[in-house]
């Protein structure tokens, strides 16, 4: 099925596909699955009863633990059939593999080409990918994967290096650029610099991948409307992981990004696995449909976000998620207050003096989170600092330590050799 026939559906239509994938998809992990195939025996568990959306919750919850201590128990079929071997960090230091097959690969591109056609691209844009499509990472083959199947042109620059990115967008005049929202800064900033009149480019569109833009109630936060402010060109944010090979995308409406249904079946659930109701904030589990060589069953994400089901202007009849909210693994109580990562990121995109950070918690001798905040500064100037510092202290009610470092500093915080993406939150509790 195209991407059209499938998600402006009705409901009802799109729930009888969801089911008939689901119950497929047990048998599948019956035959197949190591892992799944003990846990249904430890269990009990009588699949043929899951006939339902609503009968998931009869079933088992799977972690990211679990998945790194079993990892090879998820594989469904024969080494043979793999065709590439991607990675994702896991809980317990070690990266957990993500094996896909031939089929596997088709339906990671048709994904993106349904991500991409919902963001409003066609076979008329040009792309640049400033991204990396080397070292396991999956979201780099798909979007290439995407953009080709959609039949739209591809410019491939890699991460990083705003000189060579804005050569490139002079020379083959992209319509579209897919990158983290916050190097976009940095390209807007060197513009500034050089002289480089953005508003006269060839971009209209930004795909933001790995950051979010937008607040809880879809609002543009402080980092998409400082993108917005300076450059007049549309933005639309992605929601994804190597483990679901499934991206959730904003249509034009930016109000949440569009479940595939016909990829995989999403459940927010609270403290006790069980579903929360629309616009609660619950993990995001997820079920992989149609997928070859590691389907995943209830898999708890980690991340945190609400769903909304209201109607979408675009037409189409797919629930939607929120921006990511937050990581259960991620939340940091810090003298009395709970905050995630995120928050800390949206307070340091605010203000001016700050130019680019990394935040880092770690536990003190007492057993508690510590926070300490890394800061590049426009200058580190006495009434600088007394900003950062009050600016900080007035929208959190505490003060985190802070440390001032240079820009080569901050860039070898950011530029962990086991990571992708630039890093901006360390975690080092015990």
């Amino acid at each position: 099925m195209n991407e059209t026939a499938v998600s402006y559906k009705p409901t009802d239509e799109i729930k009888k596909l969801q089911e008939r994938k689901l119950q497929a998809l047990l048998q599948y992990l019956n035959a197949n699955s190591p892992f799944y195939k003990k846990l249904f025996a430890q269990q009990a568990i009588d699949i043929n009863t899951v006939k339902t959306l609503e009968d998931l919750t009869r079933l088992p919850i799977t972690t990211k633990d679990d998945l790194q201590r079993n990892n090879a128990d998820f594989l469904c079929v024969d080494k043979q059939a793999i065709i590439e071997y991607t990675a994702t960090s896991g809980t317990l230091g070690s990266p957990v593999s993500i094996a896909l097959t031939e089929n596997d690969l088709q339906r990671l591109a048709f994904n993106e080409y349904n991500s991409f056609i919902t963001a409003d691209g066609s076979a008329e844009d040009v792309y640049q990918l400033m991204l990396t499509l080397d070292r396991q990472f999956m979201a780099g083959i798909a979007y290439y994967s995407g953009i080709r199947k959609m039949g739209g042109k591809i410019v491939r620059v890699g991460p990083g290096i705003p000189a060579l990115q804005w050569e490139n967008i002079a020379r083959y005049e992209p319509t579209i650029i897919v990158a983290v929202p916050s190097f976009i800064l940095k390209l807007i900033q060197y513009a500034e610099q050089h002289n480089i009149n953005i508003s006269h480019t060839s971009v209209k569109k930004a795909v933001c991948i790995g950051e979010s833009i937008r607040n809880a109630d879809c609002s543009l936060n402080i980092l998409g409307r400082k993108i917005t402010e300076a450059w007049n060109i549309e933005l639309y944010s992605t929601y994804a992981s190597t483990e679901m090979q499934t991206a959730f995308t904003e249509c034009s409406a930016g109000k949440g990004g569009h479940l595939q249904p016909d990829l995989i079946i999403v459940e927010l659930l609270d403290e006790n696995n069980m579903p929360v109701p629309a616009n609660t904030e619950g993990e995001v589990t997820i079920t992989t449909l149609d997928v070859e060589g590691m389907p995943l069953l209830r898999y708890k994400t980690g991340d945190v976000c609400m769903y909304f089901d209201d109607p979408c202007s675009c037409g189409r009849n797919t629930m939607r998620l929120s921006p990511l909210l937050g990581r259960k693994k991620q939340m940091i109580k810090f003298k009395g207050t709970t905050l995630y990562p995120a928050a800390l990121f949206d307070l340091l995109n605010e203000i001016n003096e700050v130019r680019d950070y990394v935040v880092e918690v770690s536990t003190n001798d007492v057993g508690l989170d510590e926070v300490l905040l890394y800061i590049h500064a426009a200058d580190e100037s006495a009434e600088s600092d007394h900003r950062i510092r009050s600016y900080i202290q007035a929208k959190l009610r505490v003060s985190p330590f802070v440390q001032y470092v240079s820009e080569d500093a901050i860039k070898k915080l950011q530029l962990n050799e086991a990571s992708r993406k630039p890093v901006k939150f360390i975690d080092k509790r015990k």
